[in-house]
């Protein structure tokens, strides 16, 4: 019976962590599903490697969520790991959570990939995006646009498949690239491109909006994603360490499987004590 109270402690102790965590997810778009890209910064193969860990930590995650996802693009690396992947997370929250992970995640470690056993510094850049409402209005010039179709290319069976369906759709005026290679038909691709487009685009002016809002309030803060937001240390000791709450830990192993629900709720945490803040 100990066992069992414990166990039902523990279930209850996680109930009202994640009703917590709900009541922080009060934005616009928190409910939405996500699109969560991720793009290896530079260094070739170390970095690639790492967005390929960081691919299996959050798809972990977000099946420890509870939420379904769907791989949209997916390019591998050169020899080893990935250097993009764009996932749809479909679930309950699953933006609101989601956007606790955006910035660059720095992975330092003894390089696999380095006969003489070095210590290698990587980095990959994370950006989760809401999944638009179809009443949301923005307009896109068709002008502003290339579309490049192209080969498939990736890891095959569930996440592409491989005829000349493949989609690459440019914003010229922005630079902003998306892709989408997981459906079978080019038109489909196109509509699930541009789907994400309109998303990027959104964000984008939001961005510029907050920025401006800053700027009146007499506030200088930059905005980029260059800021790195986490460092996960596997040599010469163990610890993850989140940059922006001081969260951490030296438990490793679960946060790379997917267990990140405490860096996560630590985010929402702060976010939501600035916001008091800022009324008072």
């Amino acid at each position: 019976m100990i066992d069992e109270i414990r166990n039902k402690v523990m279930q209850l102790e996680k109930e009202v962590s994640d009703a917590e965590v709900r009541m922080m997810l009060s934005g616009p778009h928190d409910r939405n599903n996500a699109i969560l890209t991720i793009h290896s910064g530079s260094g070739g193969t170390e970095s690639q490697d790492w967005a390929q860990m960081l691919f299996r930590m959050y798809t972990r995650y977000i099946e420890k969520k509870g939420f379904d996802y769907q791989i949209i693009d997916y390019q591998p690396g050169d020899e080893a790991g990935i250097k993009s992947a764009t996932i749809l997370v479909k679930g309950d929250f699953a933006y609101g959570l989601l956007k606790a992970e955006n910035g660059v995640h720095r992975l330092v470690r003894i390089s696999p990939f380095d006969a003489n056993k070095r210590r290698h510094t990587s980095f990959a850049s994370v950006l989760a995006i809401p999944e638009l409402d179809e009443e949301i209005d923005l307009e896109i010039n068709e002008k502003d646009l290339r579309i490049d179709t192209y080969r498939s290319s990736g890891a095959g069976g569930q996440h592409v498949n491989t005829t000349d369906s493949a989609v690459r759709i440019t914003h010229l005026p922005t630079g902003i690239v998306v892709c989408c290679q997981n459906e079978r038909s080019q038109i489909k691709n196109r509509e699930v491109a541009m789907k994400i487009l309109k998303a990027r685009l959104y964000e984008l002016e939001l961005e510029k909006q907050k920025k401006k809002q800053e700027e009146l309030a007499g506030e200088k803060k930059e905005i980029t994603w260059g800021s790195q937001i986490r460092s996960y240390v596997l040599h010469p000791y163990r610890m993850i360490k989140d940059h922006r709450t001081g969260y951490e830990t030296g438990n490793v192993e679960p946060v790379l499987d997917g267990d990140l629900d405490e860096f996560i709720k630590s985010y929402l945490v702060m976010i939501a004590s600035k916001k008091v803040e800022e009324k008072t």
